[in-house]
Order: C-alpha cells, then structure tokens, then sequence
C-alpha cells in the first residue's frame, strides 16, 4: 500500500480549509485573515468535527515557512527609503502610539496578575497595528484619494520596523530571562549593526547582480531567484544570531529597492499568498476555544483597550506633530486593530517557551473582534470628528488649528547642523564597514592563510596587505574625504569661532582611522608596533595613494548611490503631502471616457466649480508645472491636484478616474511641493498684487492660500495685493521657493 507522508496529508487539510473559507469569507464580504483563523480552528488538534491536523511538528514548520514569505512579502512593501522619506508627523505619530499601547499592554497584563514576560509581550502585541487589515479596509471603502490615510500608511511603516526591533528585543530578553539594560542594548547596537551592514552589501550587489541578468530572468527564473536570495538571507540572520522572519523582512526591503521590485511582488505573491494562508491557519490550530471561554474578561479588557487606546495615541501623537484634529482622529480610529505582526510576536513567546499558553489565543480573540470593527471605526471618523469640533470650545479649535499651520513652514537649517549630521552618517556607515572587515580578518581570513597557505611572517604580511587592500578606500573616506564642502566653507570663513572646533573634528576622524588600523594590525602584530605602523601608513595614503583612493571610492560610491535611486529615477510615483488647513495634494488619472477630455482649464473652470488647483499636468515623459488656463486635459493625464476630501472626491467621480494612490507614505515629487512663506517688509513680492509678483514664473508655483490677520483666503483672486505679515501657502518648485523667501 502507497503510503502518503504526514506532512502532506496536513497541508492537504490546511489548504481545503483554507480553500473553503476563502470562498465563504468572500461571500460574506469579510476579511479572509479571520476565515484563515476559523479554519485552522476546525482543523486544529481542539475541534473533532472534521478531519485534524495530527502532527504538531508539522504545524509549526508550516508556521515557520508561512512567516517567512509573510515577511518577505512585508519587506517588498516597505523599503528603507520609504522609511527615510517619512515626514515629521508620521514618525512623531507612530513613535507615540507605539511607546503609549507597549506602556497600556504591560499595565493591563500587570493588573491582571499576569507574569512579567506575558505583560511585555502583551504590550509588543498590542502596540502594532495590522498593515493588512487597514489596507484592505481602505481599498474596499474607497478612501485612497483622503489625506489621512497618508499620516495612516506613514505611522505602518514606522510601525513596521518597531515590529522588527520588538522581535529583536523581546527574543534577547526570552533568551537571558533577563532585562538588563545592558543587554538589550548590546542586542538594538547588534541588530542597528547588522542592519546597516546588510543593507549597504544589498543595495551594493544585489540590483547590479538582476541587471546583469535580466535577460536571462523569465518569470520562472525571476521567481527561483527571489526565493533564493530570501532564503540565504534567513539562513545568514539565524547565523548571526536573528530570528528568521528578520532574515526575509531584510531580504524584501532590499530587493523593494531594485527596478524590479514590482515584478519581483507580482510573480511571488501567489507563492506569498499560499504561505500566509497556512500561516493564519496555523495561528487558528493553536487556539483552545476552553481558554477563550476561561479569559472572556481579559479579551474584553484587551479589546477595549485596543478600540480606544489607539485612537487616543495616535491622536496625542498626531496632535502633537501638527496635524488638524480632523486628520488626528480618523488617523487614530483607522489603526484600532491588532494583526500580523501581533502573531509573530506572540508565536515567539511560543517558540521560546516564554509566555503562558493562553496569551496566544487571547490575542487572536482580540485580533479577530477589532479586524471586524475597523471599517466600522473608519466609517465613523468622519462624523464623529465633525462632532468633536461641533461640540469643543472653539478656542481650543483655534488653538490647534494655528499649531498646525505653524509646524508646516520651511525651518532653515544651519551649516554645523548640515556639516555634523554629514560626519555622522559618514562615520556610522564605514565604521560598520570597517568593523565588518576587522571580524573577517579575524575569523576567517588570517586563519585560512596560516593554515592553507603560508605561515610565520610571509602569513602575516599576507594578511596584513590584503586587509590593508579591502579597508583603503573606506579608510579614506572614513579620515580624509571632503563632507559637505559648501556648509564647510562657509564655516571655515568663520575664523573666530569655527576654525577650532573644525579642525579637532579632523584630527578626531584621522584618530579614529588610526584606532581601526591597529585593531587591524593587533591580531597579527605586537600593539606597540601595531601603533607605528598605522601612523606611517596613514601617512603614506595622505602623500601617495589619496588621489587613487579617491577614484576608486567615488566608482564604489556612484555604484551604490546608481543602485539605491535606480528604481526611483526610472518611475516615480510618488506625491507631496504638506497641507494648509484640510487642503492637500494627491493625484488623479484621467479616464479616456471622462467628459472632461479636451477641454482647456479655462473652459473647464474645476477651480471656481470645484475649489481645486491643478498644480502639475504629466503626459507621458512632459510634466506641466502650474499649467495655464489655455491647457488640454487630455486622456490618461495625471494631474497632482490640491483640494479637500470632499473637493477631491467629487473632481475624482467626474473625471472617472482609476485610483493609483500608493499604498505607502508619500513623498516630494519632481520637488514639486506645498510650503509656507511668512512675507517680510524686504520680500521682493510684497506690496504687489499675485499677478504681477511673478510667483508663477519665480517658483514654477502657485498660491492656493493666504492667512492675512486671522482671516484665510483659499484660491485667492490674481488681483490681491501681497502684505507684510501675509503667510502664503504656495505649491511649488521647493528649491525656487526658498530663493524667493530668502529674497
């Protein structure tokens, strides 16, 4: 008789259940995750109705895979320039909420006589919201085009790689069973490192490595690539130290960056999508229905302080980083749920033997109760946020309206703020480089030498001209490359006060590349004259190999910075967000039947009809900026709009456009981007009329808005005389917007 293996017979159990949810779940227009979870429920080793998964071995290495192609598929969506480009308010905002919900979690398990390690993974669980669930929700309702949901998607990513860090911290601490501060500490330093290094080596190798291949990357191969490269960096994070899941987070960020990435997400997300299936319906295997019975109360308790907890977190935080009381609100109401991210955690608990057994079904009980109340709480933030402002003092409106108009303006920065943040990064990027290097040499490179080459001196200089070869360019860069010359001029000019402190800023970085080489020289060499070597071999990069040091760095560098904007040069997507009161930016695509096609903006009038600006026309590779009353809209033309939710929605329904809102934070596009300019008696434009200032030519710009003695004028007439003491809010050339303030 043919015997079938186990494992297989229980994925064939998980799939059918999987399979038939699906289909119910869609029916009733519910999300698929909770039919995910009720099927590995019927299917789990609790529930005798139908045929159960026997094997819990099995189960948990399907878990297992379906956490790493969740996470893979996680990192393509999230990328590290994303993360970079936040602005202020989303990482202000996801900061707050993430520290409020991990402080309410801990608290709430402590008060409900839970042990410690549960009360801590019990805030790591609730403080993450669930990217997948907000997504969808915002799909299906039809939001895309509504400014908040920019401050939502910028607090997920945030979000994210707190995620990311939790599981780094909380695994240190199962581990230790300890919560020393230092060890901790060791652990965020280790993971900070490992990620930079990662990083840099990835967006160094990987791009080149697809473009050198591309013609040879059919879909088949593409797919065979991209689970291998996820792979090998799950293996090389668990060598390190990792948990797996941050293996293929890492993985995914860095290929998000390659000119492939939309390729890469389209051809793996049905291999994605099975794995996460059997993931949610493994999370529904371990769940006991006896222990959602015995802890209702603390499931209610949790979910209660979910349901309201975030909201007012984000709130705080939203508040706090200038946003109106409108967008705070439906921001905080939109992101009342916990999800994926919240499984992963709470399976490691599991895994770790850390956490009691009932943590993880409670969680899911909470998970699965908000999962069903966040379209409902996003429906209701609207209403309820014109209720908040009905029903509030209106000082208190007034108040937060003008803290959020002044967090908006261009704030200058200074030359030493420019130059020291420069020598910082500069200094965190090749100290790990350098470090990295000093770790190979140690451990692999002088003991292969030795051992399967040569020994004794000849070995030791061996290694020393090889190590000295790989650190050189980076070494360089490290002591001697120029950072910032034009803040360092001007500086420099400064004799009195800046000519110190920047010299002690040189001799600190020709110092400390000193250091490395005799960490260097020390494994091979006596400290003593591991010290005179270095010095005289700084010496003789100074006075012979600087200028070659500094071609071949420049190539390394251009390399690395070609592969990193790649993606972005080739197609830009994305769209500025700064807002003056409930205005902002987004883009809309023209549909070929919309009745609008071929008409000039004179005769189309969608700023007297609809209240809405059309800062930026792109046909094709032509990007109108500003466009005059004389131009055509014409079919699949992408206008970046300015306009309220409500104005927008309705320029959107006749336009009949197909919503390409990203689904992430969104950034300065062409620098075309909405400042604040505060008019001086000495600016150029003031005391003349908008017509005759020459803003639109100056800026490539336009005002859409005047704040004159607590009165705001939106879409002023071209005839208005500009005041000292005027606050203009100008879409525009940013670059061109500053000469014009500093003018």
């Amino acid at each position: 008789m043919i015997h079938l293996p186990q494992l297989v017979t229980d994925l064939g159990l998980i799939l059918a259940a999987a399979a038939f949810t699906t289909l119910l779940f869609k029916k009733i227009k519910q999300p698929l995750v909770l039919g995910y979870i009720i099927a590995g429920l019927l299917v789990g080793p609790h529930f005798n109705f139908f045929p159960s998964v026997s094997d819990e071995a099995s189960i948990s290495t399907w878990a297992e895979i379906g956490v790493i192609f969740l996470l893979f598929s996680l990192g393509l969506e999230f990328s590290f320039k994303k993360l970079a480009k936040v602005g202020g308010a989303a990482s202000v905002t996801g900061i707050t909420e993430v520290s409020i919900m991990f402080s309410l979690g801990y608290t709430a398990g402590m008060l409900l006589g839970w042990s410690t390690m549960d009360s801590i993974f019990l805030g790591g669980m609730l403080a993450i919201s669930s990217t997948t669930i907000i997504i969808r929700a915002v799909d299906e309702l039809g939001i895309k085009h509504k400014k908040f949901v920019n401050l939502v998607f910028g607090v997920l990513i945030i979000e994210d790689l707190v995620a990311i860090l939790l599981l780094v911290v909380l695994s240190t601490m199962a581990v230790s069973r300890e919560f020393e501060g230092s060890e901790m500490l060791f652990s965020i330093l280790k993971f900070g490192f490992f990620l930079i290094l990662w990083f840099i080596g990835g967006i160094f190798l990987i791009p080149t490595f697809l473009k050198k291949t591309h013609k040879l990357m059919n879909d088949e191969t593409m797919l065979i690539v991209s689970i291998a490269l996820c792979l090998l960096m799950v293996m090389l994070a668990v060598q390190v130290g990792f948990s797996p899941a941050l293996g293929a987070f890492i993985m995914g960020s860095i290929l998000a960056e390659t000119t492939m990435a939309e390729r890469i997400e389209h051809i793996t997300k049905s291999v994605k999508d099975l794995f996460a299936a059997v993931f949610f319906v493994s999370v529904g295997m371990l769940i006991d229905p006896s222990v959602l019975i015995n802890y209702a109360i603390p499931i209610v308790i949790l979910t209660m302080v979910s349901i309201f907890g975030k909201p007012i977190s984000v709130l705080i935080g939203a508040l706090l980083s200038g946003q109106t009381l409108r967008t705070s609100l439906q921001s905080g109401m939109s992101l009342a749920q916990i999800g994926e991210f919240s499984f992963i955690i709470a399976t490691l608990g599991l895994t770790l033997n850390v956490t009691s057994s009932f943590l993880y079904p409670v969680a899911v009980a909470v998970s699965a109760i908000t999962t069903f109340t966040t379209p409902y709480m996003i429906k209701a933030s609207g209403p309820f946020a014109e209720y908040l402002e009905r029903i509030l003092p209106t000082k208190w409106i007034t108040t937060l309206n003008k803290y959020s108009s002044s967090t908006q303006g261009i704030s200058e920065t200074s030359d030493w703020k420019i130059l020291l943040k420069s020598y910082f990064t500069n200094f965190l990027i090749h100290s790990v480089i350098l470090i990295a290097i000093l770790y190979v040499v140690q451990h692999y490179l002088h003991p292969f030498i030795i051992t399967n080459i040569t020994n004794g001196i000849k070995g030791t200089g061996l290694t020393i001209i090889i190590s000295f070869i790989l650190m050189a360019p980076f070494l360089w860069a490290f002591a001697l490359r120029r950072i910032e010359k034009r803040a360092y001029a001007h500086l420099w000019l400064n004799k009195k006060y800046s000519r110190g402190p920047l010299v002690a800023l040189e001799v600190l970085r020709v110092s400390l590349a000193i250091v490395y080489l005799v960490f260097l020289l020390t494994i091979v060499l006596d400290t003593n004259l591991a010290i005179i070597i270095a010095i005289l071999t700084i010496l003789v990069v100074v006075f012979i190999f600087s200028k070659k040091l500094q071609v071949f760095y420049g190539r390394l560098e251009n390399r690395f910075l070609l592969n990193l904007n790649d993606r972005e040069n080739s197609m830009d997507k994305t769209r500025p967000n700064l807002v003056p009161w409930d205005a902002h930016l987004t883009e809309l695509i023209v549909s070929p039947e919309s009745e609008l096609v071929g008409k000039s903006l004179i005769e189309l009038a969608i700023r007297e009809r609809h209240g809405v600006n059309i800062a930026l026309i792109e046909r094709g590779n032509l990007f109108i900026a500003t466009p005059s009353g004389n131009e055509r809209i014409y079919p699949n033309d992408q206008l970046t709009v300015i306009g309220t939710d409500d104005q927008i929605a309705a320029l959107k329904a006749q336009l009949e456009v197909s919503d390409q809102y990203n689904e992430t934070i969104q950034s300065s596009k062409k620098d075309l981007e909405l400042q604040k300019i505060v008019l001086t008696s000495k600016s150029p434009v003031c005391n003349q009329t908008i017509r005759n200032s020459g803003v639109r030519e100056k800026t490539q710009g336009l005002i859409v808005g005047i704040e004159r003695l607590n009165e705001r004028i939106l879409n002023p007439d071209s005839t208005l005389t500009l005041l000292a003491g005027d606050i203009v809010w100008i879409v525009g050339n940013r670059k061109k917007i500053v000469e014009l303030l500093k003018g």
